[in-house]
């Protein structure tokens, strides 16, 4: 995105609705959340500093649609999706009341009950411990641990499976760092391949957040345990990302996980529940 574009969902023009009229000015964000401007409120539209012009037809439009984030152009507005043909998904931008998710098929990539996107990124960085050295992130999604990681990291390797899904976050503005700070290298490709590309001891930590065990499989195999250890510095952690450990599936999976990180060589797999996952340690 653009630093003039502006990306609306229910929760913004929400405001803008409950002033009813009574105001011919108020306070927006204008890119979902993170900054402020103040617009006119005309009679027939509202009125943004860069000129852009939506009727309040188009206001409510946005109001009703409660899974959508919206580009503004033009006084029109588009929802933030793409269509995967490669891969026979759709990603879309979904919107909270802080930092936005992205769905993939329907199902949301960060967990949204009790916290927020960010926050949730945020505890599987605190669940790595003090992040340093040269980072790997096996999922990239919106980038969120990827820029949090960057925030004391050397550098910050990131993966992506699908260009989609990197379409996605170049329209989310919670996403813009992925892209503008220089010690994150985004790489797209399938992480079970393009890890064995890496020389061993090439990271300090992994931040290993696949999708669900459903959709990828091969992200939870002892193959590719073995590959993340290879690849581990002596004395080097990962925080592998699971499932909510209250769950009949999440509590299987979780099993299952921590037997196969100690056949590929983890010393010490510790659980960490607050953040759905485990630490597993060389």
């Amino acid at each position: 995105m653009t630093s003039s574009e502006i990306i609306l969902s229910h929760y913004q023009v929400a405001e803008l609705l409950a002033m009813g009229g009574s105001v011919r000015s108020g306070e927006i964000s204008p890119d979902l959340g993170l900054s402020t401007v103040t617009v006119s409120l005309e009679k027939q539209a509202v009125k943004f500093p860069n000129g852009e012009r939506l009727d309040w037809a188009v206001i409510s439009e946005i109001a009703e649609s409660e899974n959508s984030c919206f580009r503004v152009a033009g006084g029109d507005i588009e929802a933030i999706q793409v269509y995967s043909e490669d891969f026979e998904r759709m990603y879309t931008l979904y919107p909270t009341q802080a930092a936005p998710t992205m769905l993939v098929s329907g199902i949301p990539m960060h967990r949204i009950k009790g916290t927020d996107p960010w926050q949730d990124a945020r505890s599987k960085i605190k669940a790595l411990g003090r992040v340093h050295g040269h980072v790997l992130d096996t999922a990239t999604g919106l980038g969120y641990t990827a820029m949090m990681a960057a925030e004391s990291a050397a550098q910050v390797t990131t993966i992506e499976l699908d260009p989609a899904a990197q379409t996605i976050a170049r329209s989310n503005p919670w996403s813009q760092g992925l892209f503008e700070n220089p010690k994150i290298t985004r790489i797209i490709g399938n992480s079970g391949d393009v890890i064995e590309t890496f020389p061993d001891e090439s990271f300090s930590m992994i931040i290993h957040d696949p999708p669900m065990f459903s959709l990828a499989g091969e992200l939870y195999s002892l193959a590719f345990y073995q590959q993340a250890y290879r690849v581990l510095k002596a004395n080097g952690r990962m925080f592998h990302y699971i499932a909510n450990p209250e769950s009949k599936t999440g509590r299987r999976v979780t099993r299952g996980v921590i037997n196969r990180l100690k056949k590929a060589g983890f010393s010490r797999v510790n659980p960490k529940p607050q953040a759905f996952g485990v630490t597993a340690y060389k």
